[in-house]
C-alpha cells in the first residue's frame, strides 16, 4: 500500500465508520439502527491514512506488498500497540484470519511511517521498512485497517460485519477495487501489480470518501527516514493546480498594519454554502472571538467582522486555521490575517495563513439566536460567527462526550423519534439540536468536560449557551467561549417509581452479559467484575419477583447462573433462581428469566418456540403466587434489530422511519399473538427489547392482536422511554398484557438509569476515565429496565 500523506486533521483521532465506540455491541443490535453501508457515515477524528501498494508479483516494481501511514497532524502520535490488518475484499475471512503487523514507535508532524508486507520474487527492495509483517494482499481489491490493538479483528466489514466496538477499534480504513466495507460511498480504485493507491492532494485533504480521495499511480514508499512534509508547509511533491486570479496586493510599508485587507470577511464567506473564492489569497481584517490556539485544540482561532455587511445570507466570521507558533492572538485582538480561502471539508477558513498581525483591540457582542431554527434554514449564515443563545436547552445526546467532548442539546426539551408517538416531525427535530463541542482535537481526555461535580445526564438543561460556530466532520458546532454550567433539572432516580400490587415483573436487557472473555461482552476479569457489580446493582434496585433478561450469552446456564449467584450473594442465598431456556436457538445470546421461588412457583413446564421467525427464541412460563393465586404468563422476547445486514425485499429499509427488518418484526408479533393463541396461555405478559418504538407497526400488531402497552397506559409521556440513537429517544421495551390481566395491572414504570446516563460511567476500562466509575446501578446498560406491578 502506497500511500501519499492524508489530509490534516483537527481532531486527535480517527473512527472511519459509524459512529460507536470502544466493545460495546453496535447501536442497533438489539435496539438501535442500521449501520447505513460499511465503513460509511460520519467519518472520525484521524490523523494518518494509509494509502495502498500490492506486492512483488509478476512485472511488480517492488518486492513486497507495503502500507505506508503519514502523520498529518501538528503533534506527535504514538503508534505503540496498533497494527496494519487485511481482509479480502469480498471474502469471509475476518480482519484477524490474515496475519497481523504489529507497530511500534512515534509518528513525528508530517513524517512517514512504512509497514513491509508479504514479498514476491521479482521487483526491487523497498526502503528500510518500519514494521513487517506476512499478510498477503490481493493485488487488485481488499481491505487495509489501521486498528488501535494488535488483536486481530474478528469481522471483515462484509460477511461478518464489524460491531460498533470493532469498528471504534478501527483508526482508519481503506477499501479498493471491489471492497465491500470502505469509507465513503464507493472503495478506492482496483490496483495492479504495477500501481498503487495515492491519496489525492498529497494527502493533505480528505472527504472521508476512499473512491473520491484515491488514484492509481506509480508506487513511490517512504519511511520514517524521509524528510517530514508537515501539512500547511507545502506538499512533498510539486502538484499541478488552477492558478487563482491574482487578488491586488496594496504596497506594503514598513508597518504591517497599514496593509489594508483585500476583502471583508462576508466576500470570503459568499451568500452560499462554501466560499466563492476558493483558492484566492485574500487578507482580511477581523476581531478575535475564539481563540483555539493551544495545545490539542483546532490549531487556529476565529475572528469577526466588528461592521458587518446589510446581507444576512453571508456570514462574517472566519476560522484563521494559524497555530500560535505563526502568531499568538488572544479574545478581543484586531488582527489582519492573510492567507488562502479554503473550503476544508465544508468549513469555510484561512488555510495556509502567511501572516496575522495584531493591530489594535475590539469587542464583538454575540448574536442572539434561539431554536428550532427556522423551516428551510442551515447555521452557514452563522458559521465562525460567535453566538448566544439565551433559551435553556436540554441535553438530548452524550453518546460523544467521552471520546470527543461533544454533545448535542435542544430546545423545549429531548426530541423524540418520530415513530415513538404521533405530532414528532423529523425536520422540527433537526431544527432544535444544537452541538456542542469542546474546542479540542483530543481524542478520549484525561478530564471529560461536564462530569463535573457530576457527569451531565439527557435531560439536563443550561442557559446562555454562548460560543463561535464552527463546521466539521458533516455537522455546524458550538466551540464554546465561556463556561457551560448543566442545571441538575433531571436527576439520577435513587429507586423505580412505585407500581405497587403484590407481584412485581420487570424486563431488563443486560447489553451482553457473557462470561466468555473477549467476545460480546468484557474483554478482561476486572471488566467482567464492572459489569456484573452494575447488573446486580439494577437487579437489586429493581427487586423484582421476576425478571425478563435478553442479551446473555447463550452458553447454557453458564451466564446466567453467574449472574444469580453474583445476585443471591448480594441479597441473601436462594432468593433468585433461573429457569431453563428448552430452546435457546443459535443466536450467540439468548432471553432468560430468573424469580424468587418464596413469591412465585412456576406453573408447567417453560415452553418455547422452534418457528424459524425467531431469531431468538422466546421463553415462556406460566407463573402463581407461591401461596396460591391467579396465573399470569411471561412471554419474554428479543426482536431482530433494525440493523441493515443481509437485509432483502421487504426487510430492507422502506424508508418510513422503522428502519430494516421492519416486516420480519411484524412478522414476529404475529407469531407471538399465535403461540398465545396456540398455547392458551393465561393472562399473557409479553415483555422485552422489541426493537420497535412505540408507534411502529410490530407494537400495532400486538395492540391489534389484544395486547395492551402497560408503559403507554401508566408512564407520563416525556417519561416514556428506555434508549437514545442520534439524539432521539424512544422506547424499545415494552410491556403489553392481555385484556384479563389488564385489569389487575397496578402500575408500570421506567427506571431511566441507563439511557441518561453517558457512556463514560460503563464497565469498560480502556478509555473511560478511572474516576467516573461506580459499582451502582447507572449505565449497567443502554437499555432502561421496565418495571410492572400485579395484583394477583
Amino acid at each position: 500500500m502506497a500511500g501519499d500523506p492524508v489530509l490534516r486533521s483537527r481532531h486527535a483521532c480517527f473512527n472511519p465508520g459509524v459512529r460507536r465506540p470502544r466493545r460495546r455491541r453496535p447501536r442497533g443490535h438489539g435496539g438501535g439502527h442500521p449501520l447505513h453501508g460499511a465503513g460509511r457515515g460520519r467519518a472520525g477524528r484521524r490523523r494518518h491514512q494509509p494509502g495502498l501498494r500490492e506486492r512483488g508479483s509478476a512485472g511488480a516494481p517492488l518486492s513486497n506488498d507495503f502500507v505506508e501511514l503519514f502523520n498529518r497532524s501538528g503533534a506527535e502520535v504514538s503508534l505503540d500497540g496498533w497494527s496494519v490488518q487485511y481482509a479480502s475484499a469480498t471474502g469471509t475471512g475476518a480482519f484477524g484470519a490474515n496475519p497481523v503487523t504489529p507497530l511500534s514507535g512515534t509518528l513525528a508532524p508530517g513524517a512517514y511511517y512504512l509497514v513491509q508486507l508479504a514479498g514476491g520474487s521479482t521487483g526491487s527492495a523497498l526502503p528500510a521498512p518500519d514494521a513487517t509483517g506476512t499478510a498477503n494482499m490481493s493485488g487488485s481489491s481488499g481491505k487495509v485497517a489501521l486498528v488501535r490493538s494488535a488483536t486481530g479483528l474478528a469481522c471483515n466489514g462484509g460477511s461478518a460485519p464489524c460491531s460498533a466496538d470493532q469498528l471504534a477499534q478501527i483508526a482508519d480504513l481503506v477499501g479498493y477495487g471491489t471492497a465491500n466495507f470502505f469509507e465513503g460511498t464507493a472503495a478506492a480504485p482496483g490496483l495492479s501489480a504495477t500501481t498503487a493507491g495515492v491519496r489525492a492532494q498529497a494527502g493533505c485533504a480528505d472527504t472521508d470518501d476512499n473512491a473520491a480521495d484515491f488514484a492509481t499511480a506509480a508506487p513511490a514508499p517512504r519511511n520514517t527516514a524521509t524528510p517530514a512534509a508537515p501539512c500547511g508547509t507545502g506538499t512533498p511533491t510539486p502538484t499541478v493546480t488552477p492558478t487563482p486570479t491574482p487578488t491586488p496586493t496594496p504596497t506594503p510599508t514598513g508597518d504591517p498594519c497599514e496593509v489594508a485587507p483585500t476583502h471583508e470577511i462576508a466576500q470570503v464567506q459568499g451568500s452560499g454554502d462554501s466560499t466563492p473564492l476558493a483558492g484566492q489569497r485574500v487578507r482580511v481584517e477581523g476581531v478575535v472571538t475564539g481563540d483555539f490556539q493551544g495545545t490539542g485544540q483546532l490549531n487556529g482561532f476565529f475572528l469577526q467582522d466588528p461592521t458587518p455587511d446589510a446581507d444576512p445570507a453571508t456570514s462574517d466570521g472566519l476560522f484563521a486555521f494559524a497555530r500560535a507558533s505563526l502568531k499568538d492572538v488572544k479574545v478581543g485582538d484586531r488582527v489582519l490575517v492573510s492567507g488562502t480561502a479554503t473550503e476544508f471539508n465544508g468549513w469555510t477558513e484561512l488555510s495556509p495563513v502567511t501572516a496575522v498581525d495584531v493591530c489594535g483591540t475590539g469587542t464583538i457582542k454575540p448574536v442572539v439566536r434561539t431554536l428550532p431554527r427556522p423551516a428551510g434554514t442551515t447555521f452557514e449564515p452563522l458559521e465562525n460567527v460567535l453566538v448566544t443563545f439565551p433559551e435553556p436547552l436540554t441535553v438530548t445526546e452524550h453518546f460523544e462526550l467521552g471520546r470527543f467532548g461533544e454533545v448535542t442539546v435542544s430546545s423545549e426539551g429531548r426530541t423524540f423519534q418520530p415513530t415513538e408517538r404521533e405530532g414528532v416531525d423529523a425536520d422540527e427535530n433537526a431544527r432544535r439540536m444544537l452541538l456542542i463541542d469542546d474546542g479540542s482535537t483530543v481524542q478520549n481526555p484525561e478530564t471529560v468536560p461536564f462530569t463535573t461535580p457530576h457527569a451531565v445526564r439527557a435531560g439536563d438543561a443550561a442557559f446562555g449557551i454562548t460560543g463561535v460556530l464552527g463546521y466539521g466532520f458533516g455537522s455546524y458546532r458550538l466551540q464554546p467561549t465561556k463556561p457551560i454550567t448543566f442545571l441538575r433539572t433531571n436527576p439520577r432516580p435513587k429507586a423505580p417509581f412505585p407500581v405497587f400490587g403484590n407481584v412485581r415483573v420487570a424486563s431488563l436487557n443486560t447489553l451482553n452479559w457473557f462470561t466468555t472473555l473477549d467476545s460480546r461482552g468484557a474483554n478482561t476479569p476486572e471488566e467482567q467484575q464492572r459489569q456484573l457489580a452494575k447488573l446486580v446493582a439494577t437487579l437489586k434496585g429493581l427487586n423484582a419477583d421476576a425478571v425478563g433478561l435478553m442479551e446473555v450469552e447463550n452458553n447454557g446456564q453458564t451466564a446466567l447462573n453467574a449472574l444469580v449467584d453474583a445476585l443471591n450473594a448480594e441479597v441473601g442465598a436462594g432468593t433468585y433462581a433461573a429457569l431453563s431456556h428448552p430452546y435457546p436457538g443459535t443466536d450467540a445470546v439468548q432471553v432468560g428469566i430468573i424469580y424468587k421461588p418464596a413469591k412465585l412457583t412456576p406453573v408447567g413446564e417453560a415452553k418455547s418456540s422452534t418457528d424459524p421467525v425467531f431469531r431468538r427464541p422466546p421463553l415462556i412460563q406460566t407463573f402463581r403466587k407461591a401461596k396460591g393465586g391467579e396465573r399470569f404468563t411471561m412471554l419474554v422476547n428479543h426482536y431482530k434489530s433494525k440493523r441493515c445486514d443481509d437485509a432483502t425485499g421487504p426487510d430492507t429499509d422502506q424508508g418510513d422511519g422503522q428502519s430494516c427488518y421492519n416486516a420480519e418484526r411484524v412478522r414476529q408479533a404475529k407469531a407471538t399473538l399465535a403461540l398465545i393463541k396456540d398455547l392458551k396461555l393465561p393472562n399473557p405478559l409479553v415483555l422485552g427489547d422489541l426493537n420497535a418504538y412505540s408507534e411502529e407497526d410490530p407494537i400495532d400488531t400486538l395492540e391489534a392482536g389484544g395486547l395492551t402497552s402497560v408503559t403507554k397506559k401508566h408512564v407520563p409521556a416525556s417519561r416514556r422511554y428506555s434508549y437514545v440513537f442520534d439524539g432521539l429517544w424512544g422506547e424499545l421495551d415494552h410491556a403489553m398484557v392481555g385484556k384479563n390481566l389488564l385489569k389487575r395491572v397496578t402500575g408500570a414504570t421506567i427506571w431511566h438509569v441507563n439511557a441518561d446516563e453517558p457512556l463514560i460511567l460503563d464497565y469498560n476500562t480502556e478509555f473511560n476515565p478511572p474516576g467516573l466509575y461506580r459499582p451502582d446501578a447507572y449505565r449497567s446498560s443502554d437499555h432502561d429496565p421496565v418495571l410492572v406491578g400485579l395484583r394477583l
